[in-house]
Order: C-alpha cells, then structure tokens, then sequence
C-alpha cells in the first residue's frame, strides 16, 4: 500500500486545499493518541489518509476502508498532503506515475452502490466469480462484444491487471468489482443473467460453509438467470465437484451436466498448472428452466430528525451484538473539533461485514463518506443502531 514515512507531522488549517487535492478536517481517535484520519477529497472521491505514530517516525497511508482505486489517486494524495502541511519525507513507495496512464480505468472499475442502485439492464449480462487472472473473463469479452461482463475479484493486484489488460485492448463491455459474490447477487434483477462462471474458486476443504457455490448462492442465481442461463462450476478439486454435484440436485427440479477433463477455448494459469501435474479438471453446469419474481427491499438509511447527542455512542458500547440477520459492532470511537464525534462501524452480513464511518454532530448524524450497500443486513444493521442512538 503507499504510505510516506515523515519526519514528524504537522496539520494545515482545515480545510485546506493543494491543487486538486482537498482536506477538509481531522478526526483523532478517541482511543488511541497514535491514530488521525484525514477526511480526503479528489475529483469526487472521498476517502480517509490515516496518521500513525510510533516511536521511529511518523507514517502518513491510505484508510483500508474507503481507499479508493487505482493506486494513483492515494500517492497524489498522500504528496498533496505532504506539500500542504509542509512535512518532511524520510521515505516512502509513492512514485509520481502519470495520471492518464492510470485513470482510464475509472469507467470499468466499480463500486457496489453502482449496481445497487441502478443495474444495467440494456443487454445480456455474464458474470465471472474470482476472475484472478482475467484471462477467460477477457476472452470471453473480446469474443462476446454485445455481451455486458461484470467480473468479481477480491484480489486488489488482480483487479489492478485486469483494469489495465481493458485499456490495452480497448474493451468497453467489461466492469470490474471488488465484492464478495455470495453477497453480489442480491442486487442483481432477476431473469437477466445469461452465464455465471465460478471457475476454480478456493475449495475450503476445511471451511465448506466459506464456499461460492451453496443452496443460498444456488437460490439467487436461478433468480437472477433468464430461462435457459445457466451457472458454471469448474475445478481441480474432487470434493468440490461432489459438494456441487449435491448442492445442484437440491432443488425440487433441477438440470445440470458434467464433464470431466473437458477443453475450452482459454484456460486459465491454474488449469494450466493442473495440467501440467495431471490433475482431473470438472465441470457442473446448472440450466435456469423457470423465471423468478423480483427480489422486494424496503427501508433507507435515514437516521430521522430528532438530534441525537454526541455522547449517544455510549449507548451503543464496543461488544458486537449479534442477531439472525448478521451484526453490529463499533469498532473505534473519533473526536472531531468540540462538537462533532464519529464511529467507525463493522455490521451488515457475517459473510460480508461492511466497516463504515457514522458522523454524530448536532443537528444532524450521517454516514461518511457514503452510504452503506443497501442490502438487507446492512438496513437492519442500520434499524438497530438508529434505536441505539436514539435510546
């Protein structure tokens, strides 16, 4: 991750600007001296740079949370920062990489709120589950032009290889995503997916409820799919295969087909690998044979407009409070100025915490720097603090 190593650190009057770059206040943890968070903005994005401080020096990186993508919106940050402050670097990983080289990915690269809150819908969709090295998701794009690819990766250098094979070869129906997929399909409308492709995703042997295919993700993926779609398994690993071929048989009717060693048009660098070792390679293929009702969602993220006082997180307390539907727990606790207090939140799914930040301040009490997903364990994540909040 970028980060400069500081000689020692200074703040500006907030806010404060340096060229494209704004900062616009401090936030220091409540808990820990050692801890900031810078609220950042840059062409639209807001994120948080983060201030540490341990005996040596000084270090000045990118919040987990809200980073941003590509790589080069954090380094023009953390410099435009540096230069605003007046501090002195020791050393650092921040090159100044041309900007163009690197923002042409922006129309690929999303975000879930981008699908959430209004899902493509003008042509066929194919989705890839773990693309890793994107070789079939761009084959599959170059070969299918009038097909829309939305492929998911929670591997940042694979999502950052991928952007750039999409620039190189000018390819305009493919959108990238850092998301879980077990989580992903809950906001995709039904009967528009032609294919879903899980190829060689991790086995979990030992974890097998950490697994993408399972009865739930079975359920949203026959909604999500037309008639005919169907979702594709393909592995090296034999239990996986034998999971699946259970997890398919399940539903009252269903239809698949398997193959065993099967050659298609791209490999990928992990089927090559398994070739090499001689290794069986499987494949279960569900067809969809029936359309599915829409998904229905209710409830915002509104936190109603009674003022809530700035010690109302006290209410809340650090222990996780567990429920069916997932979690809430606060994380850490953020002093701003006198009269503004923030959370930092982990809630929503147990297989997709979302972390996010709460701004308590008079008047008014909002998520920063954006709203949670709206999915349905993040709203009632959020029905639970509300009450909390408001005693």
């Amino acid at each position: 991750m970028p980060h400069l190593h500081l000689e020692s650190f200074k703040t500006p009057s907030f806010p404060a600007r340096c060229g494209d770059v704004e900062f616009d206040f401090i936030a220091h943890n409540t808990g820990r001296r050692d801890e900031s968070l810078i609220a950042t903005r840059y062409k639209g994005r807001e994120f948080f740079l983060v201030h540490k401080k341990n005996e040596a020096k000084e270090l000045l990186k990118c919040d987990k949370i809200t980073r941003p993508s590509p790589n080069f919106i954090v380094k023009h940050a953390l410099l435009a920062y540096a230069e605003c402050a007046g501090l002195n670097i020791l050393d650092s990983n921040v090159d100044n990489a041309p900007e163009n080289t690197h923002l042409k990915t922006h129309d690929a690269l999303k975000t879930i709120s981008f699908f959430a809150e209004d899902f493509p819908r003008e042509r066929e969709v194919r989705i890839e589950v773990g693309f890793g090295s994107a070789r079939h998701l761009l084959h599959q794009a170059e070969a299918n032009p009038d097909v829309l690819f939305i492929g998911l990766e929670i591997h940042k250098p694979s999502i950052e290889q991928a952007l750039k094979q999409i620039v190189i070869r000018n390819l305009n129906n493919v959108m990238v995503l850092d998301y879980d997929a077990r989580l992903f399909l809950e906001f995709v409308p039904s009967n528009v997916v032609g294919k879903i492709y899980v190829h060689f995703p991790v086995p979990w042997d030992k974890k097998p409820h950490r697994r993408v295919i399972s009865e739930a993700f079975l359920n949203e993926s026959i909604r999500v799919l037309k008639t005919g779609g169907t979702l594709e398994l393909r592995t090296d690993s034999e239990e996986y295969y034998r999971f699946a071929l259970e997890t398919f048989s399940a539903p009252p009717q269903s239809r698949f087909e398997v193959y065993k060693n099967r050659d298609i048009a791209i490999s990928s660098k992990y089927e090559d690998r398994w070739k090499r070792l001689e290794k069986n390679i499987y494949d279960v293929i569900f067809t969809c044979q029936s359309e599915s009702p829409e998904a229905e969602l209710s409830g915002d993220f509104s936190f109603g407009s009674t003022q809530i006082p700035l010690d109302a997180m006290h209410r809340i307390g650090t222990e996780t409070i567990k429920r069916e539907w997932g979690f809430l727990h606060v994380e850490r606790t953020f002093q701003i100025g006198e009269d503004r207090a923030m959370l930092r939140l982990a809630m929503g799914s147990f297989d997709r915490p979302e972390s996010c930040y709460v701004i308590v301040e008079k008047g008014r009490t909002r998520y920063f720097p954006s709203l949670p997903v709206r999915s349905r364990a993040n709203l009632a994540a959020h029905t639970l603090l509300n009450e909390l909040l408001h005693g």
